[in-house]
């Protein structure tokens, strides 16, 4: 008998996750659905390592296929198409082949007699804050609305995902060549130039010997150097996918000057518009407390927001239950605040998820402005540094020549 780790939620849309005895996955979910309880996912229990490899084993659906995916469900329910008939016609002409075997499946389980929610959990394939806007629709007889609430959700998150990659583009193109530059000069030409040197016998200038000690003579200690530090970085990347480990790291991010606060901004951002979609379509406010924190990427603020959802849980409110971690921006905090007094928290989650996208975006903006150039300089200098120490020597024979 095995060991399964369990997702489920209970009557009360309270989710939670729990681990649960049986001989298979199938008959660890029989259990949890004979209690009457939801089942959001099934997994094997890994042992020590199951934290560490959770994140290389979940890969869920996104981007501008899965947006027009939902675009096209969304228009035939709204034109009075039974779900099952539309989910025949889009596992045939979904515009993304690669999503007609998904939904596939979904339809499969739909046609057994599940409900299109279980049916889309069951897949794995979709974040969890589809499967709980999916949940809501339907308990809200309203999955039409729900779906045009998270489409918009989609739509933006990606919008703004696709501004950021765009402006990280160039310095990342930058630094790649400037990686491949150097490696080229010294993996192959800065040898051939100390061969050179060492059967002409010449002195060589300082630069010079700086230069082929570090590259050619004591290649094997800095190689070594270079692969410890690799090592250190897997090592900090294992650790920062533990609870403790990423929220030290996060903690630490968040601290460094300028780069550190975007970086807490976009989190925010990411949180708030999370929660205001899943609180759009209807779902309560604790299990969509707990769905936008398993959507953040940061350990820091999904842990923040998951002590919130168990406050609120017993009675506070969502400002004072934010507030208690200290991790939350206080103007985040008095938008949220105003949203619950006036009754208007889902449009000031949404203007608190504008405010802050718009505020990264400018950002990160400006900080390209200033790195780009910079890395331009520094790849200046440094090649022109190893250009000059390996052709001095050649300049002073030559200059010496005529002398002779």
């Amino acid at each position: 008998m095995g060991e399964f780790v369990c997702r489920v939620a209970d009557g009360n849309g309270r989710v939670f996750a729990l681990v649960e005895a049986a001989q298979s996955l199938a008959d660890a979910r029989q259990k949890l659905l004979d209690r009457g309880l939801y089942v959001y996912s099934v997994r094997a229990r890994s042992g020590i390592f199951e934290g560490l490899t959770r994140g290389s084993r979940e890969r869920t659906i996104g981007g501008s296929e899965f947006l027009i995916l939902n675009q096209q469900f969304n228009t035939l329910i709204k034109a009075g198409l039974p779900i099952l008939r539309a989910l025949d016609l889009l596992a045939e002409r979904a515009a993304s082949p690669k999503l007609r075997p998904i939904v596939g499946q979904v339809r499969d389980r739909v046609r057994e007699g599940k409900s299109l929610s279980e049916a889309v959990a069951e897949t794995g394939a979709f974040s969890k804050v589809y499967a709980t806007a999916i949940v809501a629709g339907e308990k809200s007889g309203d999955l039409p609305g729900v779906l045009e609430q998270f489409i918009i959700y989609q739509r933006v998150s990606t919008n703004v995902r696709k501004r950021i990659l765009a402006t990280l583009v160039y310095p990342a193109l930058l630094v790649t060549v400037a990686i491949l530059i150097v490696s080229y000069l010294v993996t192959y030409v800065i040898p051939e130039f100390a061969k050179l040197y060492r059967d002409l016998n010449v002195e060589l200038p300082a630069s010079t010997r700086l230069l082929l000690s570090l590259t050619v003579e004591y290649r094997v200690a800095f190689l070594s150097s270079v692969g410890a530090l690799l090592a250190a970085a897997a090592g900090v990347f294992f650790w920062a996918r533990t609870e403790q480990g990423g929220e030290a790291l996060d903690r630490l991010k968040f601290r460094l000057p300028v780069v550190g606060d975007t970086l807490l901004k976009f989190q925010v951002a990411q949180f708030s518009r999370t929660l205001g979609t899943l609180l759009g379509g209807g779902t309560p406010l604790v299990p969509a407390l707990q769905t936008a924190a398993d959507s953040i990427q940061s350990k820091l603020v999904s842990g923040a927001v998951l002590q919130a959802a168990r406050k609120v849980r017993e009675g506070q409110s969502l400002h004072d239950a934010l507030a208690e971690r200290r991790v939350m921006p206080e103007l985040a905090l008095d938008m949220i605040e105003v949203g619950e007094s006036s009754g208007a928290l889902v449009a000031m989650l949404s203007s608190v998820a504008e405010f802050y996208e718009e505020e990264v975006t400018v950002r990160l903006a400006a900080l390209i402005a200033v790195i780009e150039p910079g890395i331009l300089i520094f790849m200046a200098i440094f090649v022109l540094y190893i250009l000059v120490a390996l052709y001095l020597p050649m300049f002073s024979l030559s200059m010496a020549g005529p002398a002779r």
